[in-house]
């Protein structure tokens, strides 16, 4: 894998590269969409490509390795053929869902222990068995076993679990080192800053992290709870110290808002469920603000849900109108149109914010941008 740096804007920290895989080239600032159980969701992967535009998409470990099982996944030649994928895919470590399986699992040095939701089956995540897992499913992308402490967190358990994370990435990196990928190409490693929201922990973990060399670096831990103002800070202290010749990929975050002020701080890569998850409930992100497509007020509003050269085509092509309607009358189409729409949306913005970056407006156009983003129409 190989990051290019093309363009930092002069008055932000905002970035623009690209992210070359085997599967692929990704523009950066990019956003993935989640495909939890090899699928996004209600959107069809030749929808991906032509009507979000998504150049990477992200797969669950946790989720993956449940059902269909790795036995399965290996047969088909990896998540790529088995779900009829051939762009670049990034999967998590299932660090994450142990996090909120916190009833359900038991941490050691060892790894995790937890017990599966779906039968209450006892299993074993460890660094090593969390890569293993990943070489089956073949990312192009794979993320180092961590461990995400709660907010609020007090500091000596954040300090613990921080350096729990930093001896599970030694053995993530050694267990890189001596296993090989199972399906022809390359696979890179991303460790995961952790810190809770002390400023001094994450700027430790961000050295040792950095000192492991690795591709590219995630920071994780963030959008559990904490203030919004202490994820803009934490995300800012971490892109100041993390190396600038590799990307730096912010976990879970966020909305439209959340990422620009996000990329303005440094970060290169995004995932987040909430374009899809809101989608399912009504919840439409447009430039002008946020939708709630349930309401009557959008009964007999005949204008398209999006009209924009961007929007989806099936945004430019059904009104919010029909669009209400199908909500109204629990019909399968409406969240699948509304979930094209949202990723659709967020892809725009982040190709927008590349170009306004490499043209230099990128600050004056984000100032523009901000209030429309977080208002509720």
């Amino acid at each position: 894998m190989k990051f290019t740096l093309h363009q930092t804007d002069t008055s932000t920290a905002a970035r623009a590269g690209t992210l070359t895989t085997d599967h692929g080239e990704i523009p950066t600032p990019i956003f993935m969409p989640v495909g939890t159980i090899g699928t996004v969701k209600g959107v069809h992967q030749s929808e991906l490509k032509e009507q979000v535009k998504a150049k990477i998409i992200l797969g669950n470990t946790y989720h993956l390795y449940l059902r269909p099982g790795m036995e399965t996944m290996e047969a088909a030649g990896g998540l790529h053929q088995f779900m009829n994928w051939s762009g670049p895919i990034l999967t998590d470590s299932g660090g994450y869902q142990v996090f909120s399986l916190a009833h359900r699992r038991k941490i050691k040095e060892e790894g995790v222990t937890f017990a599966s939701h779906i039968d209450g089956s006892k299993h074993l995540f460890s660094p090593e068995s969390s890569l293993g897992i990943q070489r089956s499913i073949g990312a192009d992308i794979v993320m180092a076993f961590d461990e995400c402490p709660p907010y609020p967190s007090e500091r000596k358990y954040a300090e613990n679990s921080m350096h729990l994370t930093h001896r599970w990435l030694e053995r993530c990196v050694a267990f890189m080192k001596e296993s090989q990928p199972k399906y022809g190409h390359s696979q890179a490693l991303f460790p995961i800053v952790q810190g809770s929201s002390y400023d001094d922990l994450r700027r430790q973990s961000c050295e040792f992290i950095a000192s492991q060399d690795q591709p590219g670096n995630a920071i994780g831990g963030l959008s559990v709870g904490e203030p919004i103002e202490d994820m803009y800070r934490i995300a800012a202290l971490c892109c100041e110290v993390l190396p600038k010749d590799k990307p730096r990929y912010l976990m879970g975050v966020g909305t439209p808002a959340n990422i620009l002020e996000c990329i303005s701080r440094g970060v290169d890569m995004f995932d987040c469920v909430l374009p899809s998850r809101n989608a399912r409930h009504g919840v439409i992100y447009t430039r002008q603000g946020i939708i709630n497509i349930k309401n009557a007020r959008w009964r007999n509003d005949f204008s398209a849900i999006d009209d924009s050269a961007t929007a989806a085509p099936t945004s430019q092509a059904h009104t919010k109108a029909y669009l209400h309607h199908l909500f109204r009358v629990n019909e399968l189409l409406g969240p699948q149109i509304a979930t094209l729409h949202n990723l659709a949306f967020y892809l725009a913005l982040v190709t927008e914010a590349r170009e306004r970056i490499l043209d230099g407006s990128f600050s004056s156009w984000k100032e523009g941008a901000m209030a429309g983003l977080e208002r509720k129409l």
